[in-house]
């Protein structure tokens, strides 16, 4: 019932969020996850609607705290490709950067929840375990999530690959 009376609402939050459709369908799948266990915390003499919004505003407000943890991530990445990228030859060198600028590219086009799961398992190594404590959620999300991003990144480096090929 509560989904039903409050999915509207939450989702456009959640939509003014993240910009896109599907970041803010997983946003808001998360929000009423978490409702669903601070449900019992709640005190009945108080507004439902306000503090439901509040519990959805703190949530996305986390949410852009990891994306700019996500940034400087990236920014630290790119900062160890470029120390590794000193010991090649200048022809090596235009080829990683070239693939490490499409791996970005591709990256920035999965949904940010996507995205912060692959990051965190294939760029920084980091386990399912702990990437679920992280993200504080479920183990299965987070498999879910990479393995979607894999396969979303997957068509869409293809795709520009496809394209680069043809403008040559």
């Amino acid at each position: 019932m509560l989904v039903d009376a409050y999915s509207k609402k939450v989702f456009n939050l959640a939509y003014q969020f993240a910009g896109g459709y599907e970041e803010a369908e997983d946003l808001t799948q998360e929000i009423f996850f978490k409702l669903y266990n601070t449900l019992p915390k709640y005190d009945f003499n108080k507004n439902f609607t306000a503090w439901l919004l509040t519990l959805a505003r703190n949530h996305l407000i986390d949410q852009y705290r990891k994306t700019k943890w996500e940034k400087k991530s990236r920014d630290n990445f790119n900062e160890h490709l470029l120390a590794a990228d000193s010991h090649m030859n200048p022809e090596e060198d235009i080829l990683r950067k070239e693939s490490k600028k499409l791996i970005w590219e591709g990256l920035n086009r999965l949904s940010g929840n996507i995205r912060m799961a692959v990051i965190l398992r294939d760029i920084r190594g980091k386990t399912y375990e702990e990437i679920a404590e992280i993200l504080s959620l479920p183990l299965g999300t987070v498999k879910s999530r990479v393995n979607r991003g894999r396969i979303h990144l997957a068509k869409i480096l293809k795709e520009k690959k496809g394209r680069g090929n043809n403008e040559m």
